[in-house]
């Protein structure tokens, strides 16, 4: 996801011909319009977030204790009603919109990046799994241990992301997102170790980061936090006028006086205190950052004071709106806030999209943009053999064949190493005859029956998720690009739980890519094709997912403990209970797909270079990129279909494979045999690293994918490149 521009003129009026254009309207003129309407707006849903809730309390009375009429304020049921609940719980919900809003402006403006979110500096998976820790090791059960333990994980997640983007280069952009998203994957991932194995922890975690202002009682919760919101608004208004300088560029901003890295690492101070507060306080309300600082600039520009005040005023009301919507759809009980703000922010985003004022944005076109591939490394001194039969000749790339086959090495060695981890005491030497079917016949059936179905299910997940990685970052053309950012990965995953909840059975292999491709058909009909400019397909695509999610969380919150454990290691990934049966319609997949990746990655690889180059060359975009697209979500979605959404293999596998093939060549086969050896291992890890206890294969890849994030992408080759 590459950085862009984040202001330019309004779209061009429609006007009758032969007409003079209209001035254009100045956004200083729009601004204030949409200010005043914000504030109208933000009184009106308080004065409903008042009057609603548990009780027979309406507004008259509520307006009562509020000026005091009467002596409203000694009735000791409406002190507690209005004074005690529904004052504290409104305020907080104030507060923490406000909070999350302008932390979503303030990292949008200093990433550069408007679809940048308040969770990428790592505070929710910090929060979450200081929750799970206080939980599973302390056994804290109250919510004041709950709000002391995710502010401190918080804080602890974003020090080590400033750390990690401060040690070189001071504390960039792209390091701070980078270092985010390794720093956040790597706590996600020991959170979900510790969840998988306790059921207990499990139980009261799913409540929690569904997100609810339910426990807002009183005043002490938010005075404890208090000082430290208002240290976060405080060091937020600060950073204003550098923020300013640092959009017209680093050298320009030191020249008027300014230090970009410290303004950086003000900014994300800043955050973190907002966003860490508001983590504590409701739970972990993730997509409404990165809602409310898109429409705040939608509106009313890039001018990054008003940009922060609007967003701080629309964070505040959506989450006020989300919160009386929760206390009111589903009486006598409450919604989860953070599925109401998906469920309300995703479309309302999605509209924002496709109207006219998202051109105030001049988003460009994220391949255009993207950053040039990697130079070609010179050729080496001895020329490729060339095969040659009459007039036919074949050459044959050195580098790449020897990368295919030391993969296929490896892969081999994995398999075998695979089929030997167990609880049998099986010597490898039996283990590798009853690979092969030779051997005693006991060993052949535990062998051959019961893992090396695992086997097979995962060597064919991770060659689809490889290959799907390696279309998708070659069609992008840029290495952090993924299926997941379309949505895919979500969308199987909750086609695949709902068949399981509408048929009873689990475990349906078709569910997953039908989900996949009924993702991105809602992306594809909604953005106005795949094809559409802009950062259009990716917000509507994050949109999407934020939908896919919170029905992901409603149905893992609504089954029993143990239906929702088991259904929760297969969201994290995993292999458990998969064998050929699940296996034999991805591998199937891959006969089909797999050739006809070979075929259009001859065309693909044209389209390094400029679009007029590859139509020169006579290569048609448009088509490449749909094939491409449509059959890396094809991928994509039989492997969700058999696994659960592993991370970071389909990232890791195409550049790992591209290291070793070289850079001039788009790298389909070594990407699938790497997607396959990387999933092989990480179930044999996971099942042999605990003694009796098994780690799902998807949380191993996210625990070691942070740090491969960090290696790949931060290292001095990468980042000269």
């Amino acid at each position: 996801m590459t950085s862009s521009q984040v202001g330019a003129p309004e779209a061009p009026a429609v006007t009758a011909p032969g007409a003079p254009p209209p001035p254009a309207r100045p956004l200083r003129e729009r601004a204030w319009p949409v200010a005043v309407g914000a504030v109208a707006v933000l009184l009106a849903l308080t004065a409903l977030s008042l009057s609603v809730g548990a009780g027979e309390v309406g507004p008259g009375r509520v307006l009562d204790y509020l000026l005091d009429r009467g002596g409203a304020r000694a009735d000791s049921r409406l002190a507690l009603v209005v004074g005690e609940l529904r004052l504290p719980r409104t305020l907080t919900a104030l507060l923490v919109g406000a909070a999350l809003g302008v932390a979503g402006a303030q990292l949008q403006s200093v990433t550069r990046n408007p679809l940048a979110e308040t969770g990428l500096l790592g505070v929710n998976a910090g929060a979450s799994l200081g929750v799970v820790l206080g939980i599973a090791v302390l056994g804290v059960q109250t919510s004041y241990g709950y709000l002391a333990l995710a502010f401190g994980g918080a804080v602890l997640a974003s020090t080590l992301v400033l750390l990690i983007a401060g040690s070189r280069g001071g504390g960039s952009p792209v390091r701070l997102v980078l270092g985010g998203s390794a720093v956040g994957a790597t706590f996600g991932g020991i959170t979900g170790v510790i969840i998988v194995n306790s059921p207990e922890t499990y139980d009261r975690y799913r409540i929690w980061v569904l997100g609810s202002l339910a426990g807002v009682e009183g005043w002490t919760t938010l005075g404890q936090l208090a000082p430290v919101l208002g240290a976060g608004f405080l060091l937020a208004l600060l950073t204003t006028r550098p923020l300013t300088a640092l959009a017209l560029g680093d050298d320009l901003a030191r020249g008027l006086g300014h230090r970009p890295g410290a303004t950086r690492a003000a900014v994300a101070a800043a955050v973190t205190l907002l966003t860490a507060s508001a983590v504590a306080l409701a739970g972990p309300i993730s997509f409404l950052g990165l809602l409310a600082g898109f429409l705040a600039r939608a509106l009313a520009g890039p001018r990054i004071g008003r940009l922060t005040l609007l967003a701080g005023l629309f964070g505040a009301a959506v989450l006020t709106g989300a919160d009386v919507l929760a206390r009111v759809i589903a009486r006598p009980f409450e919604a989860p806030v953070s599925v109401i703000v998906a469920l309300v922010g995703a479309p309302a985003l999605i509209a924002m999209v496709r109207s006219r004022r998202s051109a105030a944005l001049a988003l460009g076109d994220p391949a255009a943009e993207a950053p040039p591939v990697q130079r070609a490394e010179p050729r080496p001194a001895r020329p490729d053999p060339a095969l040659r039969y009459g007039a036919w000749s074949l050459l044959v790339p050195r580098r790449p064949l020897l990368a295919g086959l030391g993969l296929a090495a490896a892969l081999l060695t994995a398999v075998v190493a695979a089929a030997h981890a167990g609880q049998s005491e099986l010597g490898l030497g039996r283990t590798f005859q009853a690979v092969f079917g030779h051997g005693e016949r006991l060993d052949v059936l535990l062998v051959q029956r019961f893992r090396l179905g695992r086997i097979v299910a995962g060597l064919a997940a991770g060659a689809a998720l490889g290959l799907a990685g390696c279309l998708t970052q070659t069609l992008a053309r840029n290495r952090l690009a993924t299926p997941e950012l379309l949505g895919v990965n979500d969308g199987a995953t909750a086609a695949v739980l709902i068949s399981a909840t509408a048929s009873g059975t689990f475990g349906a292999w078709w569910a997953g890519p039908l989900g996949a491709l009924a993702a991105v058909l809602v992306v594809s009909l909604v953005s106005g094709g795949l094809g559409a400019r802009g950062y259009r397909v990716l917000v509507v695509g994050l949109a999407m997912s934020a939908l896919a999610s919170a029905v992901i969380q409603v149905a893992l919150a609504r089954r029993s403990l143990n239906s929702a454990g088991s259904l929760y290691v297969w969201t994290s990934g995993s292999l458990n209970g998969r064998d050929y049966t699940v296996a034999t319609p991805v591998l199937v997949g891959l006969a089909v797909l797999v050739p006809t990746a070979l075929v259009v990655a001859r065309r693909l690889a044209v389209l390094r270079f400029d679009d007029s180059v590859a139509a020169s060359l006579g290569v048609d975009p448009g088509r490449v990129r749909l094939a491409c697209l449509l059959l890396a979500v094809a991928l994509a979605g039989l492997a969700v279909g058999v696994c659960g959404p592993v991370g970071f293999v389909a990232l890791a596998a195409p550049v790992l494979a591209a290291r070793l093939a070289g850079p001039t060549r788009v790298p389909v086969l070594g990407s699938a045999l790497t997607g396959a050896l990387l999933v092989v291992l990480a179930d044999t890890l996971g099942r042999v690293l605990i003694g009796g206890v098994e780690i799902p294969v998807g949380i191993v890849t996210t625990v070691l994918g942070g740090p491969f994030l960090l290696w790949v992408l931060l290292g001095r080759r990468q980042s000269a490149a």
